[in-house]
């Protein structure tokens, strides 16, 4: 659904008494890592960021990192987002002398998303997802591991990894944030469609349910065809398909935690048999569902 390209990602250090800036014109995200930070957004309030937060920008306004225990800026420093110079991994520290006061994962991307760009324009500038440095999601851990040893251990296929975990990144934080609040995706499609928010809520909150494109118009208070050409129109893939995407998205994620045997989740998914489960799943990761905690682990 997000076709990323020319992807950058950054590993770094930020001393005290000391900024960097992050320009526009790319989308980017920022993970702390350790310490703390003041993050300054071009437009709005600045944002305190600790240990596990993660900020997400679609929109590529751009912001700038600073001590937030110094007044005083002593030194800027400026990221380098350009996919063009070839390092698409950097390992960076800015800083003055040996007083460190945050360590971070950073990293920038272009993408093309087609009929969701009226979703997007509909997203905040900044995407702020606050972790208790004790209670950082599995998923947001595992990822940053994984793109820290790719920005620090460059070799073959490094950058299609990069790629496709920067693009799960894109996909998990924008469903955290949007699962953070009942209401968040209702507000998010009055840009676009009340009516397809409505069957979009249906089908995250009973991924089981057989759902069938006459069912979710239903929902949606709309015509099957009308219905159909809306959805794909604002969501980017046709109902059934979004159906089977979210199902697997979320089969995923409990084959990983390693709570449930392949047939529960499978039964959770709302298949009617193992079999059937295992092909759509391997179709979608290309590896069967009995890999996936070995995989994940890996």
């Amino acid at each position: 659904m997000v076709r990323l390209r020319g992807h950058v990602v950054i590993e770094g250090e930020l001393g005290a008494f000391t900024e960097a800036v992050f320009p526009p014109g790319r989308s980017s995200f920022l993970h702390m890592r350790d310490g703390e930070v003041v993050l300054l957004p071009r437009d709005g309030e600045p944002l305190l960021l600790q240990p596990g937060d993660f900020v997400f920008s679609l929109q590529a306004d751009g912001y700038t990192m600073r001590d937030g225990r110094c007044g005083e800026v002593r030194r800027t420093f400026k990221a380098n987002l350009s996919a063009r110079t070839g390092h698409q991994a950097q390992s960076v520290r800015w800083a003055i002398n040996s007083d460190i006061v945050g360590r971070f994962l950073a990293g920038a991307f272009s993408f093309d998303v087609g009929p969701l760009g009226s979703l997007i324009t509909g997203l905040p500038g900044l995407i702020h997802v606050k972790c208790n440095e004790s209670q950082v999601p599995q998923w947001l851990d595992s990822f940053s591991r994984v793109l820290i040893d790719e920005a620090t251990n460059v070799g073959p296929g490094s950058s299609i990894l990069m790629a496709l975990l920067i693009d799960l990144l894109v996909i998990r934080t924008l469903r955290t944030w949007i699962n953070g609040d009942g209401n968040r995706l209702d507000s998010l499609l009055e840009l676009t469609d009340k009516r397809i928010g409505r069957a979009l809520n249906a089908i995250h909150r009973n991924p089981e349910q057989a759902w069938t494109v006459e069912s979710l118009a239903e929902i949606a208070a709309m015509s099957r065809s009308n219905f159909s050409d809306r959805f794909t129109a604002t969501v980017g893939v046709s109902p059934l398909r979004y159906v089977t995407w979210w199902r697997l998205t979320l089969a995923a994620d409990w084959l990983r935690a390693g709570k449930l045997k392949v047939t529960e989740v499978a039964q959770a998914a709302g298949y009617g048999s193992e079999a059937a489960f295992s092909r759509a799943f391997k179709a979608q990761f290309g590896y069967p569902p009995r890999d996936s905690r070995r995989i994940a682990r890996s």
